[in-house]
């Protein structure tokens, strides 16, 4: 614009009639180029919104910032059957919003026919997850989304033909051009619109969260269960625990840990030590957030509880000795001396009581998060 401004300078006399000439002048111009840029639809930055406790330790990488533009491309292709090698599955298959983005399925059945070697986990206020999958094997939703796509058990379809499949459509294109300035698609740009929009599904209007900011009073059990969930076991002083805070404690309801939690004392999956190498990570998992816990059904990184009772009995009566096993988990008791935390039948509802606080119908209901491909014509 600079160089445009002082070629009309050099044109037009400078004073007089003249002056005025090159002053309207330069302001058409400066009107145009304004013009110009507002058609060029540079991206519009997503505004997060979320509550003050849930904090801004998060890690937005500064080559793919979240833009409105971006979030919904995401959204189309986090939908989108196209990705998958038989056209009929998309992320959206093994996360189904209703089921705050699980599957329901002890592991997941891939395009193959055959079935995934762990269960589908929740996608939930992953804006504050640093590590991804159950061993935490990626360290970012960009590098996440490689996995699903390209895994012949899971979408089974390279990134390159989805690139040509994408690029034959009409309207994909055009997404990509308002998203990312260009037209032309490419497997990076694949991964980062998904995981912008991925980065959007944060889960934070449950009745737990109307509690932290006031407007909502707990029923008795619910408090009751709520106390047990965060408190450890102190016995010697008659207090009763079910322990539960120490990894999924605070308002987002985990922490980035990985745990052996004792559901086995043998290990045919080692979880983390795949990734890592290490001896002391065999048999450890992801903490994954409870966020909607009551709707994420079966539970475990294989899908072997179906129900929050079994998994409140595992930890009650059941847990594993192993060399790896959770500190939080040993010598841990409601019981003096007891070996097990041994919590009460009544003890066990009021701790579902509360977990089914963590239900958040705004989620599950967002439209923003929804198939758009179910009212739009691709």
């Amino acid at each position: 614009m600079q160089q445009l401004r002082a070629w009309i300078r050099k044109q037009l006399p400078t004073d007089g009639l003249g002056f005025f000439v090159s002053v309207l002048m330069l302001s058409i111009c400066s009107f145009a180029l304004f013009i110009a840029a507002v058609n060029r639809n540079v991206p519009e930055p997503y505004p997060f919104k979320f509550p003050a406790n849930f904090g801004n330790r998060f890690i937005i990488p500064a080559d793919n910032p979240t833009t409105k533009e971006g979030v919904h491309l995401g959204r189309m292709l986090f939908y989108e059957t196209k990705l998958s090698a038989n056209n009929k599955m998309s992320c959206g298959t093994c996360h189904e919003q209703k089921l705050a983005f699980s599957d329901g399925r002890p592991v997941s059945l891939g395009v193959d026919n055959s079935f995934t070697k762990r269960n589908s986990m929740a996608l939930v206020n992953l804006l504050w997850v640093r590590n991804f999958f159950w061993d935490g094997r990626s360290p970012s939703l960009e590098t996440q989304a490689v996995f699903p796509l390209t895994d012949p058990h899971e979408m089974g379809q390279s990134l390159e033909v989805s690139v040509l499949k994408l690029s034959k459509t009409k309207n994909y294109p055009r997404l990509f051009e308002k998203a990312f300035g260009i037209p032309k698609i490419s497997p990076q740009l694949i991964q980062n619109a998904l995981a912008q929009f991925e980065r959007t599904l944060i889960s934070a209007d449950s009745n737990y969260d109307r509690y932290l900011a006031g407007t909502y009073t707990p029923t008795e059990r619910e408090l009751r269960g709520m106390n047990l969930f965060m408190n450890p076991p102190s016995p010697e002083r008659s207090l009763r625990g079910a322990n539960c805070g120490h990894c999924h404690g605070g308002p987002k309801t985990f922490k980035e840990l990985f745990h052996n939690n004792g559901i086995d004392s043998t290990f045919s999956d080692p979880g983390r030590k795949n990734f890592t190498g290490d001896s002391a990570d065999n048999g450890r998992f992801r903490v994954p957030t409870l966020r909607n816990i009551a709707l994420t059904a079966p539970y475990m990184h294989d899908g072997r509880f179906r129900t929050l009772e079994q998994v409140l009995d595992h930890y009650s009566d059941h847990v594993q000795e192993s060399e790896t096993l959770s500190t939080f988990l040993k010598g841990v008791s409601n019981e003096k001396n007891g070996s097990h935390l041994s919590l009460t039948g009544e003890e066990k509802v009021s701790i579902i009581s509360f977990l089914h606080m963590l239900t958040d119908t705004t989620f599950i209901n967002n439209p923003e998060f929804s198939n758009p491909h179910l009212f739009s014509k691709k």
